[in-house]
């Protein structure tokens, strides 16, 4: 791919193969220094996202288009695929013209819960990558992976390698932005949907957005609009010519510096992580399905020390451990505990993690995924555990402190526990 198809803000197409990252050239060098070298922000947008796990539910709906909504008098569409689209339908149109429109479509009403469990697990992706993960709804995020260069490489081999995991763990496809600002980072997966991935660098900035038509910026309405055609501004291009100080006296001061920086591909919002996770997790997709009992309780063990790490890394502590258990069929149960005291211990972690997997009636069956989850997050500082009159301290929770200090030192695998090490897997 040539720089200057770059300039163009041409969509990165086909970089990204279901069985790994296709090797990106040297336009793309692994240090960062190509033409995505000033472009951090990332804008990641799941495609037609409820509709695409209604799919991943029922794998029968292969061929069929999908829709997502109320099916009442009074239903409206949540959520088409592109089968549908392709027909006409698109979100909040009444159910009974998207049926007009697509009448052999297959129509699911909207489940929450699914949802947001699929969300959370694409969530926890991103912040494997980087803790400036602003989320703006279940299937859509910004992320800012200036601090995740020097470990991953430049921006578009990020998104290439995120887009590679949400489809290899989660069977979804996603489509990335990659820019300098937000709002063109946006606009960037917006215009590589569906399974897409578009740079725009900030050479090429002027050149992506100067066609565009002028309701694409963000903040511009209807009204704003109508405004603006009366003013012959009918195109991004258009309103970066225009004159600034007109555009002020016709829109109002803030309203029209701001659209005045939008069209020249000025925007210094910064992405604004969440305050603290509400819960902390780790997942692990298998290579392969794993059915063997011994192997499915090493990798809880390992996932149930990684979760301890972030709560002591983070100064929390957890009281509720969950496990998710996903088949190969992407089927996949949740099974939670609550402790009688908040913890940060992996070895009590995994003793939970271990009982609810044998209790869950899916051992010896073969797993794809297999997750460990602490909720009930609280400050460290605030917990005083009492012990019981005839109840020692283990001291588990001190020497898991000396591992991190290890850790921190030499390298993540510098030290861990001795089941960990061994190869033999049955002797978990």
């Amino acid at each position: 791919m040539s720089r200057r198809q770059l300039e163009r803000g041409t969509a990165l197409r086909g970089m990204v193969s279901p069985r790994g990252i296709v090797p990106l050239g040297a336009d793309f060098p692994p240090d960062g220094s190509g033409p995505d070298s000033d472009c951090s922000i990332l804008h990641l947008d799941m495609d037609a996202f409820f509709a695409s796990v209604e799919r991943l539910r029922d794998p029968g709906l292969a061929d069929t288009p999908v829709i997502v909504g109320g099916t009442g008098p009074r239903g409206v569409v949540s959520s088409a695929d592109y089968l549908a689209r392709a027909r006409g339908v698109h979100s909040a149109m009444p159910m009974a013209r998207a049926l007009r429109l697509c009448p052999d479509a297959a129509v699911r009403s909207p489940r929450g819960g699914a949802y947001r469990e699929v969300s959370r697990a694409v969530m926890e992706i991103l912040r494997s990558v980087t803790p400036l993960v602003q989320p703006l709804s279940l299937d859509e995020a910004f992320l800012d992976v200036s601090g995740a260069r020097r470990r991953l490489g430049g921006p578009v081999r990020i998104a290439a390698m995120i887009r590679d995991r949400v489809r290899r763990e989660q069977g979804l496809t996603c489509s990335v932005g990659v820019a300098a600002t937000r709002f063109t980072a946006k606009l960037g997966s917006t215009h590589c949907k569906p399974d897409g991935l578009l740079l725009v660098p900030t050479a090429g900035v002027r050149a992506f957005l100067d066609p565009l038509p002028v309701g694409a910026l963000p903040g511009v309405g209807d009204r704003t609009e109508q405004a603006l055609a009366r003013m012959g501004v009918r195109t991004v291009g258009d309103l970066a010519r225009y004159d600034r100080d007109l555009l002020r006296m016709e829109l109002g001061d803030k309203h029209g510096t701001r659209l005045a920086d939008l069209a020249h591909g000025i925007d210094d919002s910064p992405v604004e992580s969440e305050s603290e996770d509400k819960s902390i997790g780790a997942e692990e997709t298998f290579d392969v399905d794993v059915a063997e009992p011994a192997t499915v309780r090493r990798e809880l063990l390992r996932l149930s020390e990684k979760v301890a790490r972030r709560l002591r890394a983070s100064g929390r502590m957890g009281r509720t451990v969950s496990v998710k258990l996903r088949r190969g069929d992407f089927s996949t149960i949740t099974r939670a505990r609550t402790l009688p005291d908040a913890t940060d211990v992996g070895r009590e972690i995994n003793a939970v993690a271990r009982d609810l997997y044998a209790e869950s009636g899916l051992a010896g069956t073969p797993l794809r995924l297999v997750g460990v989850r602490m909720e009930g997050i609280v400050p460290a500082a605030g917990v005083h555990r009492q012990l019981a009159l005839d109840e020692q301290d283990t001291g588990w929770r001190d020497v898991e402190r000396v591992m991190d200090r290890v850790a921190e030192r030499f390298g993540p695998g510098a030290i861990q526990s001795a089941v960990l090490a061994k190869r033999d897997e049955n002797d978990v």
